[in-house]
């Protein structure tokens, strides 16, 4: 019986997208307030630091850059195919190339944070 791979990527794609519209919007309103000068208590730099620092908080960014850049990678192959380029086989290989070589830099960098 023969993988099917689609399930894994299409599992991907609903992950990325469920989790991206849940968490960007918040992000954008956040970053609106400190672009205005509102800069709430949590927001300050060591605040940050310390969370990304953890081992919890390392785990959230991962997941949350993980599955939005697959997400990114099957919706950019969509709209290529939708634009008529037909060369799927490259396509894919290029985003999801582009996209895992994005989750391995998430994982180092996240990594070197101490």
């Amino acid at each position: 019986m023969a993988i099917a791979k689609k399930a894994v990527v299409w599992g991907l794609f609903a992950a990325g997208g469920t989790l991206s519209s849940f968490i960007f919007p918040a992000l954008i309103a956040l970053f609106l307030l400190v672009a205005l000068g509102f800069t709430p208590d949590g927001l300050q730099y060591e605040h940050i630091y310390a969370f990304a620092a953890s081992w919890l908080g390392k785990a959230a960014l991962f997941i949350v850059l993980f599955l939005s850049l697959w997400h990114a990678a099957h919706r950019l192959r969509v709209v290529f195919h939708d634009f008529g380029v037909r060369k799927d086989g490259l396509i894919a290989t290029a985003v999801y190339l582009v996209a895992t070589a994005g989750t391995v830099m998430t994982a180092f960098y996240l990594y070197s944070i101490n």
